[in-house]
This record gives structure tokens, C-alpha cells and sequence, in this order.
């Protein structure tokens, strides 16, 4: 009943922008929660990201429907035969949205400043995922006004799908130096949309760069609202105050799919909704102690009931749809007996109040996420282990997680670049695990696993680096650092009146090419 008060409230103070939700040039888009930052080299979550690929752009891009490497700002590049060099040929006759132009220059002082502690704009930003950009890369070469080349110290086959990513975007330098650590709040970029305000914790407005070098974007505004609930979500859709509701449950979706006015996209992610186990901990630095854990949780339920179906249960890092994915590994199976005899035999403190910090912002991997850890804990309280639910905003979650201050945190992956890279050494390597800021949240660190990601990380060869991912897998799996959970179905409900929505296997889109009625 809260809920459903929740959602009409929600709906309620929304309903004043009913009238430009039904207007043909602005798109009003709901999502889970507020962004963190718009300066994409810093951000750390789905809901900044979302919002600043609107307006910031890379050297290449994912397609619109796929997780294929495109040009955007770079027209083409190539590699030395040693591997080593990488020249991109930039895109000409492209400005900033202050009107500075944007060359090889901007791209410099865009990477340098995340690789380079020399560069004057280091010191104002927070490079948490640099293992998943640039970090490789060892000189930025100003080749001319137009030619830019990164240099690698050994050959880096993931480096072109990094570029892809959020985490390289090219800013103004007239603007990043202006603004320095307010950047992400002032972002700059060469995008098909151009910011304009940002109203905490309710919306975020664009407006269309009328100069923008490639297809206009078809609406005048974009405006994306902080919409908590799932269930406020779908109500906004239904009365017509939002266009787009990203990440409902699904029990939402069921209901978009009886709605004639409504439409949806789906598409088998690439992410992964997992427990991470702070291994740092005396009480859960034992392997064991890990495993029955992972005994103890029944994923499939999970599936079911939070999911609907609309999940498969998840026993690697990373999906079954990216490339090198071992199947061969045998899944933990749920079993609360063998999880409390294991938990015994390895000297398992059940005295002890573990705190299961859940999500604050529901997320297309973790639609209820206090739902689901409300069903975890339930679970290990079936293996005798006691454990309290933490929650707190999301700013506050990314940090504390990222500082290894939880026992177990809920979180999860969008898939990023479909390599297996992203998520084995981005996300489980000894080198991301360091605290402040580590993106290995589990803080688990395996020499061998690590060396080989990074074996992997100098091969080209695609079957040679299959066999090397394959090995770091069941490394994974036996010491179980995460208790993975689920990959989804990723979905994207909006009203019929749209036309051209696109959908990314990692839900990651500009909205430039959607129309509207």
C-alpha cells in the first residue's frame, strides 16, 4: 500500500509536465534514480551515464543495436604491426557546444588528464575505472590538427572496445579548464544534445545542438526524471507524463505488454546482478566460508520471483552471450544444510550480524533490489547466518562500496564494452581492488587469475584469449569472490507515439534518431 501511495504521489507532482510529455518536440524520459556526475570519465554508474552520452562523444562507438565498434568522432584508424600505436583519424569541421572546435588538441587534454598526473586537470577528477579506459595507454601523440595516436607499452587488444566506452569521452578544453572539478556538472561536449539545467534528485534537461555535425536529433528537449519506484514509473507512462520508463519490474512490464497505447523492447543483456563478498574481512576471507555462502542462496527462486522469469541464474562474471564464456563450470547448487555444515567446518562465527548492503536505485539487473536482498537474507538465515540490510543514497553506496567499508554488497555490471576484459580484469583483478576507489568491490586479489587476464590483455588472437579467459574463470568460480546472481532480459517500455527507439545490448543509447508524434 505504501508503495501504491508512493507511485500516485510521484505521479501526482508530475502531472504538471503531462502537457510537455504530450508535446512532439520534448522527449521525457523515467529512470531509477538521479546521475551522480556528467563527466563520463569519472561516472560509476548507469543512471550518469545515461544521461551524459546524450551530450559527450568518443573517438568510436558501439552501434545503435549492437555492441559492434563504429566511427563517431574518430572517421578511422589503424594499428602498428608491433601493436603498439594506434592512429585515428579525426572527424573535421566538428565544434563543442561553446562553440570551440574540436581537433586532436581536445582530444589530448581529454585523455591526458585522466593518464597524465602532470596535466593541470589530473588533480580535479577521480579516475575509479581507469583500468577499464586508458590505462594501457602510455603517450597521447599529437600527430596534427586532425591525427591523433595513442601508444600502448604492450600490445592492448581491449583498447578499441575502451574506447567505446563512456569512460573516454572528449570534452571542451576551454571547458574542463573553466570549470575544472565542476566539469560534471557543466558538461561540454560535441553531442547531438546540449545541456542546460539539473535539478537534484528530479530532472536532468537537454536541448538539441542545432550545429551538430552528423543526423540532427529529431525532438527540441530531452528532460530525464528521477522516478525511485518502479511502480511510479509505470504509472507515469500509463497517464502519459513520461515517453520512456527504463528498468521496471517485472510485474510492470506485464502490464506494458496488456497496454495497446504502450510498447516495449527486449533484448538478452550483457550484464550481471551479483553479491560481492568483501574478502578483507577475517570472517569472509576464506574460501569456504565463500562457497557455502553460495550455497546457501537460491538463485533460480530469485529468478522467479523477482524476476519473473525474465533472468537466467548466473554462475560466471559475465553473460553466456559474450564470446569465451565457460559453461562448463558447474554452479554452486542451492542447498542450506550443506551451506551450514560447510560454514561449521570452516569455523564460521554465526554469532555474528554480517550487513548486506542493498542498492537504493533499482537498476535493469536488479529491478527490486530491496526486494531481493530481503530474499538473500532470508536464505542465509536458513544457512544460520545472521545479517542486517544497509541502504543509503546511491553517491554514498558507490563510495563506501568502492572503499571496502560492506560485508556483502548488492551491485552489478551493464556489460560495458561486451569484452570479457571489462568484467574478469576490470571488475576481479588484484590491480582494481585498491582502496580508495577500488572497482573491485569484493577486494579479492589472485596473482594468477590477474596474470591471466592480462596474458589475455597482449593477444589479438581471439582463441588464444578464449583459452586464457576460460582458465581465469574457474579461478573465479572456486574462490568465489562474488556470488553472481543474475543476467537479465533488458527492456524498454515506452509509449507508441515514439518511433526509432533504440535499445543497446548494454541499455546504454543517445536518443538522437527518436521520433515523436
Amino acid at each position: 500500500m505504501r508503495r501504491l501511495l508512493l507511485a500516485f504521489w510521484v505521479v501526482a507532482l508530475m502531472l504538471p509536465s503531462a502537457v510537455s510529455a504530450g508535446e512532439a518536440d520534448t522527449l521525457i524520459w523515467g529512470r531509477g534514480g538521479d546521475s551522480v556526475s556528467l563527466d563520463l570519465a569519472q561516472a560509476t554508474d548507469g543512471e550518469s551515464i545515461k544521461a551524459g552520452i546524450q551530450v559527450l562523444e568518443n573517438l568510436v562507438i558501439f552501434g545503435k543495436d549492437s555492441m559492434d565498434v563504429e566511427p563517431q568522432l574518430a572517421e578511422s584508424w589503424s594499428i602498428s604491426d608491433d601493436g603498439l600505436v594506434w592512429t585515428f583519424k579525426l572527424r573535421q569541421g566538428v565544434k563543442f557546444h561553446d562553440g570551440e572546435p574540436f581537433n586532436a588538441t581536445a582530444v589530448y587534454d581529454s585523455f591526458a588528464r585522466i593518464i597524465d598526473k602532470e596535466h593541470p586537470l589530473h588533480s580535479f577528477g577521480k579516475w575509479r575505472y581507469l583500468s577499464l579506459s586508458l590505462k594501457p595507454v602510455t603517450e597521447i601523440k599529437v600527430v596534427d590538427d586532425y591525427t591523433i595516436q595513442l601508444v600502448t607499452e604492450k600490445p592492448f587488444a581491449p583498447l578499441l572496445n575502451n574506447l567505446a566506452l563512456w569512460l573516454c569521452p572528449i570534452l571542451s578544453p576551454k571547458a574542463m579548464h573553466e570549470y575544472k572539478d565542476q566539469i560534471g556538472q557543466h558538461p561540454v561536449g560535441t553531442g547531438p544534445f546540449k545541456f542546460v539545467k539539473w535539478d537534484k534528485d528530479d530532472q536532468i534537461v537537454f536541448e538539441r545542438n542545432n550545429d551538430y555535425w552528423g543526423e540532427k536529433a529529431k525532438v527540441e528537449k530531452i528532460v530525464l526524471k528521477s522516478i525511485p519506484e518502479p511502480s511510479a514509473r509505470l504509472m507515469a507512462l500509463q497517464s502519459g507524463a513520461i515517453d520512456i520508463a527504463d528498468d521496471l519490474d517485472p510485474d510492470s512490464i506485464k502490464l506494458v505488454e496488456k497496454n495497446d497505447q504502450l510498447a516495449m523492447i527486449k533484448r538478452p543483456s550483457v550484464n550481471v546482478g551479483y553479491l560481492a563478498l568483501n574478502t578483507e574481512k577475517s570472517y569472509l576471507k576464506d574460501p569456504k566460508v565463500r562457497i557455502a555462502l553460495s550455497h546457501a542462496i537460491d538463485k533460480n527462486a530469485i529468478v522467479q520471483s523477482i524476476f519473473q522469469g525474465m533472468a537466467i541464474p548466473a554462475k560466471n562474471p559475465f553473460a553466456p552471450s559474450i564470446w569465451s564464456y565457460n559453461d562448463s563450470i558447474n554452479p554452486y547448487e542451492y542447498d542450506p544444510a550443506k551451506a551450514k555444515k560447510m560454514l561449521k567446518e570452516a569455523g564460521f562465527d554465526f554469532g555474528r550480524t554480517l550487513e548486506l548492503w542493498a542498492m537504493p536505485v533499482s537498476r535493469a539487473y536488479m529491478p527490486d533490489p530491496v526486494k531481493t536482498a530481503e530474499l538473500i537474507q532470508a536464505y542465509l538465515a536458513a544457512a544460520g547466518v545472521k545479517a542486517k540490510i544497509v541502504r543509503m543514497d546511491w553517491g554514498a553506496y558507490l563510495k563506501k562500496t568502492s572503499n571496502g567499508e560492506h560485508d556483502l554488497c548488492m551491485l552489478g555490471w551493464l556489460g560495458g564494452n561486451a569484452d570479457p576484459d571489462n568484467f574478469l580484469y576490470g571488475l576481479l583483478s588484484a590491480d582494481t581492488a585498491k582502496t580508495p576507489g577500488a572497482s573491485n568491490v569484493s577486494l579479492w586479489k589472485n596473482d594468477e587469475f590477474t596474470e591471466l587476464c592480462k596474458k589475455a590483455q597482449v593477444v589479438f588472437d581471439k582463441t588464444e584469449r578464449t583459452e586464457l579467459y576460460m582458465k581465469a574463470q574457474v579461478i573465479a568460480h572456486d574462490e568465489a569472490p562474488w556470488i553472481p546472481l543474475v543476467h537479465t532480459t533488458i527492456v524498454r517500455s515506452y509509449n507508441k507515439r515514439l518511433s526509432d527507439v533504440p535499445l543497446r545490448p548494454n541499455g546504454l543509447n543517445s536518443f538522437q534518431m527518436v521520433g515523436k508524434k
